[in-house]
């Protein structure tokens, strides 16, 4: 185990009163009030955050204003060395990083370790390189004129990100948008606000200039809130709720700010009855569970073809039933803690209206009582459903956790027509070995992104984003570099 307390080469330590991020300095907000950050896991109150408002907004605005003129015309290969050195702080000080995403989000260290941390340097790594490459185009009409097009920083823009993925979704707004050119406002997730500090840090020690980025920590009404509307920002991009995503927009289109929402998703896995069994089993046990189920790409709904239905029920429920919740320090914990009480109480009250629907619970279904440090952590047991109908509640609203329900298809339009019917569109996942069925049917399925025979396979470069309820544009690659900037077509008559 690891101890609660660390450091790391650069120092870097978990205070016990978090400081906002302005104009390159580590301040308190104006309000001087505290919101209690809990350890999900032991309960304990271990450090306190901000609670920043306007004022602090308004603050980070005007340190970016001030920034923004250099920044914007720094020479890439200059934001790609500053960009690049982030990345290589991240990770150096990958143990100190780790433990903070663990502490303050309930996860197991070594998930930490092996995915959240190590993506959070890829994301500035990947695009601090990207913009070394990126282009625009030019269109010559024969000997009248030239036109070319430029792409230039949409100015300050605003980063709103949530609490599942906390270093991991941060990095891949933050990265983009100061790559482009841009100067940023960013609010990390109260309920994981450390890692988000630390990257101030390092931000400070990779020589940053002042005002670049500035973090805001506090609530999405008080702070998150501010700086969608703030007349100076003119972009938000945000991952979180379709509800929250619905409330930016509300106030974001009107200012006609642009606006990236990556929002909710009800995933289905397709399984055919042809598909690589082993391969699949343990993926889809991944892809329920990882994260204790609180990743927007984990399929939440499996979709299993009549014939092979009992035996991958008898078999999903026995591999499930050994990933027991404990303590998140032990390597051999395969699930952690939830990530609030909120939250807890939001995923067992989705359990208990599964079974007023008349879902049989063939696992799990009940909290979970922790040991040792743990005792009072937030632990849910993993948990599988069937009997549920495509149109019920449960099968049709984003539990968010530890939660999967199953059911049967005889057709391969009948698993479209199950697949489909949920108002989200952000992943699917398809699992055959008929290469004709796959892709006639990742072609129908109404989903951004589509695995087959894999899931969370990421290449960087590739867009990401959903339809439906899942979201408005994309990320990644181009894509987020295309949003942070503003296109300007020029032309000249020869």
């Amino acid at each position: 185990m690891v101890p609660i307390a660390y450091f790391c080469s650069m120092n870097l330590v978990a205070p016990t009163h978090i400081a906002n991020y302005i104009g390159g300095i580590l301040q308190a907000p104006v309000s001087n009030k505290y919101l209690p950050n809990i350890n999900p896991a032991t309960g304990e109150v271990y450090s306190h955050t901000p609670d920043s408002d306007a004022n602090d907004v308004d603050a980070a605005v005007a340190a970016a204003k001030v920034a923004f003129p250099a920044w914007s015309v720094t020479p890439t290969e200059e934001r790609f060395r500053i960009l690049n050195k982030i990345a290589q702080l991240i990770d150096d000080n990958l143990d100190a990083l780790a433990l903070a995403e663990t502490n303050d989000n309930g996860k197991p260290l070594w998930l930490s370790k092996r995915v959240d941390i190590p993506r959070a340097s890829s994301n500035f790594r990947f695009f601090a390189t990207g913009i070394m490459h990126f282009s625009t185009d030019s269109h010559s009409m024969e000997d009248k004129a030239i036109n070319y097009t430029l792409r230039q920083p949409v100015g300050i823009v605003g980063c709103i990100s949530p609490w599942n993925l906390p270093l991991y979704l941060f990095t891949w707004k933050i990265a983009p948008a100061l790559a482009a050119g841009n100067c940023v406002i960013a609010k990390p997730s109260e309920v994981t606000p450390m890692t988000a500090y630390l990257l101030s840090v390092i931000c400070q020690e990779a020589g940053l200039p002042a005002g670049v980025l500035n973090i805001i920590h506090g609530t999405g009404p008080d702070c998150g809130s501010a700086i969608v509307a703030h007349p100076v920002i003119k972009a938000i991009s945000f991952t979180g709720s379709t509800r929250a995503g619905r409330d930016i927009a509300a106030v974001a289109a009107p200012m006609f700010k642009k606006i990236s929402l990556e929002l909710g998703g009800k995933n289905p896995n397709i399984i055919f009855a042809d598909c690589d069994w082993e391969k699949m089993m343990r993926t889809t046990i991944q892809s329920s569970f990882s994260n204790q189920g609180q990743i927007c790409l984990c399929g939440s709904r499996i979709l299993v073809e009549e014939s092979i239905y009992e035996k991958f029920k008898a078999e999903f429920v026995a591999r499930a039933a050994k990933l027991i919740p404990g303590d998140p320090l032990d390597d051999n914990s395969k699930q952690g803690a939830i990530v609030s009480q909120l939250h807890y109480d939001k995923i067992l009250g989705c359990i208990e209206l599964a079974k007023q629907e008349g879902g049989t619970i063939l696992l799990g279904g009940k909290a979970m009582q922790g040991t040792g440090r743990c005792q009072n952590g937030l632990f849910i047991e993993p948990t599988v459903i069937e009997g549920l109908g495509a149109n019920c509640r449960t099968n049709m609203e984003e539990i968010f956790g530890p939660v999967v329900t199953i059911q049967s298809f005889k057709t391969e339009d009948e698993a479209l027509q199950l697949a489909n019917t949920s108002d989200y569109g952000l992943a699917a996942t398809i699992w055959t070995q008929d290469i004709s069925r796959a892709n006639r049917v990742a072609g129908k399925v109404q989903s951004g992104i589509i695995w087959v025979n894999c899931w969370l396979l990421r290449d960087l470069r590739t867009p990401f984003g959903g339809v439906k309820n899942s979201g408005v544009g994309r990320e990644g690659g181009w894509e987020a570099l295309r949003f942070f900037t503003e296109a300007k077509n020029v032309c000249i008559e020869l």
